[in-house]
């Protein structure tokens, strides 16, 4: 388990501060992660990687030249927010575009996507890839939903080292496809992962038995066999991944492989390699050319007692790039030049990443929009329900995790913790500043997406900001305003994450509260019993999504273990709803 940390809460940003002291050399802080201290070339492509904390060496630890230009880095298990990706490949980019790479994560895809619509709204060419090697995640079939894992290390390399050849951004981008399409991976663990302040693992596996197939989110696999011999083990690895050849690859002989061996973080390094002898060797037995390997924590789960195989199918182009220098924290191969640092940007003292004054600086939050008398009225009732939102979460944040736990990866609990903590923060500090409903929504909007990170920062940060778009700073809200703005936030939920009923989401909850939320103002209700009578709906919704099977998300690998469970979106959405009809009643 995770024994040294201070505030839970803190430890990703605590954990960067720290990285960034010992690391000067290769990395310098900015808002959202790290950039490279050393100068890049102009013109050159910035290769951005990024995910959640909790995996070093990845992200962070990838940064330096020959590999990653630079790195957001978001909460435990949780990808980093638009903003923060944003403002990552904003310091890292040196005019040649920016290439946005990360696991192929829902909560990854969403905000990578929608930092890349923002640097191309500042006219910064932008290009995204996800990485998809978790062959035991979805079939061959549907390999565009895999996961991402340990593969991220090649095809990120193969990506980064295109870059510094100086190739443009669409010649970077198909090396990624390319080295993508070529990359396969497969895990098993012995035991699961304990997140900072918890007290239990996220999953568990039984005495003398292992999990096959697992994520690396704490995610359990998704089945289970005898404990096996280190020599049983390397050959259930190689088997699994020989199995599953390229399209463009006939027959394992006489192919070249980059091979990893990847410890999940408990495993020790003696362990590893008296696996990789074995993986070797039965590689070595089928034909195989082994390039480079890498014996090693590279994508780690905090303490989970696991390994992956991971292989990467070279041809002579993906060869050369996997064989290119690197000089990282925590990768390096080969010789590079020394490096000029980079004196055109003024470093950032760690004490500037201040959560607060970083917060403050990022929401813009010395001066708000004018707002009307009613509307800085409506602002204190928006106050009180975000403050009712955040106690219901805090209340039920370990029901959350444990419903999520069940076939997910269990931290839904400690994303909506932070997320709702943060939105009534940043709410409280803009009604301070006379900001009207709408900016004060906004505002919470933000400071959610930007502290739960994941697939629940982004869309709960849609959801508030639909909501302060519609009511505005300039009218008192009635209960048909709000409910336009919770319709407007059902579209925009199920367009962002695209997500429909019947998926076991959220969604299968916010659109029939919005849907009665709407009947009933259209009948005049005032906006009190309006909002109750659709928080009734809401409840009997989320009830109903212990009856479906989950077609989307890190659930779906597990999806008939969910069964008789409902889902942690749909029932914090449901709870969150309730919470929100009491302040509007003390605010009546």
């Amino acid at each position: 388990m995770t024994r040294l940390f201070n505030d839970p809460a803190a430890f990703a940003d605590e954990a960067l501060e720290g990285f960034t002291a010992a690391h000067r050399r290769w990395v310098r802080p900015v808002t959202g992660g790290v950039v490279r201290a050393t100068a890049t070339p102009a013109g050159q492509v910035a290769v951005v990687i990024g995910g959640g904390s909790g995996h070093y060496p990845a992200f962070s630890g990838l940064v330096g030249r020959g590999l990653a230009h630079g790195a957001a880095v978001g909460n435990v298990f949780a990808s980093p927010s638009a903003r923060q990706i944003h403002s990552v490949a904003t310091a890292a980019h040196a005019g040649g575009g920016v290439l946005l790479m990360y696991g192929n994560y829902a909560g990854d895809v969403l905000h990578f996507g929608q930092a890349a619509e923002r640097l191309a709204a500042d006219g910064v060419e932008t290009r995204t890839f996800a990485v998809a090697d978790d062959i035991s995640s979805a079939g061959p079939q549907e390999s565009a939903k895999r996961r991402g894992i340990a593969g991220d290390l090649p095809v990120f390399k193969a990506a980064a080292a295109a870059a510094e050849q100086g190739l443009p951004l669409e010649e970077v981008l198909r090396v990624a496809e390319r080295a993508g399409a070529r990359t396969r991976s497969f895990g098993i663990a012995f035991s699961g992962c304990t997140l900072p302040g918890a007290d239990h693992p996220l999953f568990t596996v039984p005495e003398a038995r292992m999990a096959v197939g697992l994520g690396i989110h704490g995610e359990p696999g998704i089945g289970e066999e005898a404990l096996p011999t280190a020599d049983e083990a390397a050959r259930l690895l190689v088997d699994t991944l020989l199995e599953e050849l390229p399209q463009d690859v006939a027959g394992p002989a006489g192919q070249r492989a980059a091979v990893i061996l990847n410890g999940l973080g408990s495993v020790k390094y003696e362990e590893l390699f008296v696996v990789y002898r074995k993986v070797a060797a039965l590689l070595g037995d089928a034909g195989v050319e082994i390039v480079d390997p890498e014996v090693g924590e590279l994508v780690t789960s905090f303490d989970m007692a696991g390994i992956s195989l991971t292989l990467t199918w070279l041809d002579d182009r993906l060869e050369e790039l996997w064989r290119a220098p690197a000089d990282t924290p925590a990768y390096r191969k080969g010789a590079l030049d020394a490096a000029e640092p980079d004196l055109d940007r003024a470093p950032v003292a760690a004490a500037a990443q201040d959560t607060a004054v970083s917060d403050a600086a990022a929401c813009g939050a010395t001066a708000v929009p004018a707002a009307s008398d009613a509307s800085r009225r409506a602002a204190a009732t928006v106050l009180a329900a975000l403050d009712a939102v955040a106690r219901v979460v805090d209340a039920h944040a370990d029901e959350l995790g444990r419903i999520d736990a069940v076939a997910g990866d269990g931290d839904h609990g400690i994303g909506m913790r932070r997320g709702s903590t943060a939105a009534h923060r940043a709410a409280h500090d803009a009604h301070g500043l006379g900001a009207g409903a709408g900016t004060v929504l906004t505002r919470a909007a933000d400071a959610w997406a930007d502290k739960a990170g994941g697939t629940s920062g982004a869309l709960w940060g849609t959801i508030l900001r639909s909501l302060g778009t519609a009511l505005g700073d300039r009218d008192a809200p009635d209960a048909a305003r709000v409910a336009d703005g919770v319709t407007q936030a059902s579209a925009a939920v199920r367009r962002l994450g695209g997500a429909e009923v019947g998926d076991k989401t959220m969604v299968d909850v916010l659109v029939p509260f919005a849907d009665a939320l709407a009947a009933a103002a259209a009948e005049g209700l005032p906006l009190a019993e309006a909002w109750d009578r659709a928080a009734t709906a809401a409840t009997a919704a989320a009830a109903g999504t212990a009856d479906l099977l989950p077609r989307r998300g890190r659930a779906r690998p597990h999806a008939e273990k969910s069964l008789g469970t409902p889902d942690a979106g749909a029932h914090s959405l449901a709870l969150i709803t309730r919470a929100v009809h009491g302040a509007l009643l003390d605010h009546h």
